[in-house]
């Protein structure tokens, strides 16, 4: 299947989009490591696979298997224990 003119602009917008937030992500991650320690930053981090998986299921209809779901709890359990103790 061709992809037409309008679907190969729309993937390089997103393309673009998504190298821009990469970038600003990175960013804010320096600076909050600049701010507070990286045993408290790292781990916060970390959820942003949980979130990924949740807006995966939420917005583009992804399966939720039990093995994403215990994978996205174990994730948030580990980065809650390291932040709070």
């Amino acid at each position: 299947m061709a992809e037409t003119r309008f679907e190969s602009a729309r993937s390089w917008l997103f393309l673009v989009l998504s190298g821009v937030a990469t970038g600003l992500s990175w960013l804010c991650y320096y600076r909050a490591l600049q701010l507070g320690p990286v045993s408290k930053v790292a781990p916060i981090d970390k959820l942003s696979v949980a979130l990924a998986i949740v807006l995966g299921v939420l917005f583009i209809g992804e399966k939720l298997t039990w093995a994403v779901t215990l994978g996205g709890l174990l994730i948030i359990a580990g980065s809650m224990i390291i932040i709070l103790f």
